[in-house]
């Protein structure tokens, strides 16, 4: 069965088929509850069994929290993935144990490509982060990683080390870019681009990069400084770099999920279509926004807490509730920030009811 319901999902990303979503999440519903024994014994206490759900907005969800107490998976990990620290220490880190890179690499190769790549172009990729030598358990090492090797054009390079962000070989690096006339895309998260920022102001540097050049964006500064607001740093980046806003994009994931949500703005450009600005559902992905209170599903533009059903996490669990808090903006949504304790317990989602079926 599992060769099978792998596969289908695969097909399914490579290729959708009208409204097969509703089908294939019941069918990868069944998989994990036969499968995935601590999330069978969740929806047991919960009545919810493949013979009563009919949809996936009845499939019970899983809260991240979850992952930091207990091996979620369907089989033996081919990788296993782990948080960044949280408040509570290194020990309390979420672990997202992956049996088959396989479809975690088919969700993230076209979705990175339609949104940072439109044009169907290699690029020179520098990195903000640390390689998967520094950091192997990490997901977005691996993504980044993955990137470079899949569309990354020669000289891509990682520019971090143990000792942090090299902002003096970036400098380096872009200045003979912008010499040399090469669109360059930089891919990092948010912190490493604010202390580049940083670096570039004490130093008094500015680019001019070539047209074509672009970034990426992934949030995430966990105390290390100060946090920037996502306009704030846009607005720098543009003024040091030179880099337009719309070629700016923001990347939305976390480590319990196989797929990314990205910015719309750089493949919009491409297509000449104007909207404003959006994270984009991938086809074999649903998001819900729901009201903390009441868990019905917030009207557009109304903030609420997100929940996330993703194919891609056949192997895992499919559906998660995340601590993020955003609204919808037409077919797409955009995250505003976590939710407070108060908020998630109002979900009654929390990790010690998960855990009370142990």
């Amino acid at each position: 069965m599992r060769k099978a319901i792998f596969d289908e999902v695969a097909n399914f990303i490579e290729s959708p088929q009208g409204g097969r979503f509703e089908s294939l999440a019941l069918r990868v519903f069944e998989y994990q509850f036969e499968h995935n024994i601590p999330y069978r014994k969740f929806c047991l206490k919960r009545g919810k069994t493949p013979q009563t759900v009919r949809s996936y907005r009845g499939i019970p969800v899983v809260p991240t929290a979850a992952f930091k107490e207990l091996d979620l998976s369907c089989g033996p990990p081919e990788e296993v993935f782990l948080t960044s620290g949280t408040t509570q220490g290194a020990a309390k880190r979420g672990r997202h144990l992956i049996p088959d890179l396989t479809l975690y690499h088919a969700s993230l190769k076209p979705n990175f490509a339609d949104h940072l790549l439109p044009e169907s172009q290699r690029l020179r990729m520098l990195i903000l982060f640390a390689s998967p030598e520094l950091m192997p358990q990490s997901s977005l090492s691996h993504m980044f990683d993955t990137v470079i090797h899949a569309f990354g054009s020669g000289n891509s390079a990682f520019f971090f080390s143990d000792q942090g962000l090299d902002a003096v070989g970036l400098a380096k690096t872009l200045r003979v870019i912008e010499q040399h006339g090469e669109p360059v895309c930089l891919l990092g998260v948010s912190f490493a681009f604010a202390q580049f920022l940083d670096y570039c102001d004490s130093e008094r540097l500015r680019f001019r990069l070539p047209v074509g050049s672009r970034l990426m964006d992934t949030g995430g500064y966990k105390g290390r400084m100060r946090e920037v607001p996502r306009g704030e740093l846009y607005y720098r980046l543009g003024k040091v770099l030179g880099i337009p806003m719309s070629s700016m994009v923001n990347e939305y994931g976390m480590t319990e999920m196989c797929s990314q949500f990205y910015d719309n703005v750089l493949a919009d450009r491409y297509l000449g279509i104007q909207r404003s600005r959006r994270k984009v559902i991938p086809h074999w992905v649903r998001t819900r926004i729901l009201n903390p209170g009441t868990l019905e599903d917030q009207p557009d533009g109304i903030t609420g807490i997100l929940q996330h059903f993703d194919l891609a996490n056949v192997g895992s669990v499919m559906a998660i509730q995340t601590e993020d808090l955003g609204y919808r903006i037409d077919d797409g949504f955009e995250v505003v920030g976590r939710a407070k304790e108060a908020e998630a317990r109002g979900c009654s989602l929390t990790v010690e009811e998960f855990l009370s079926i142990q």
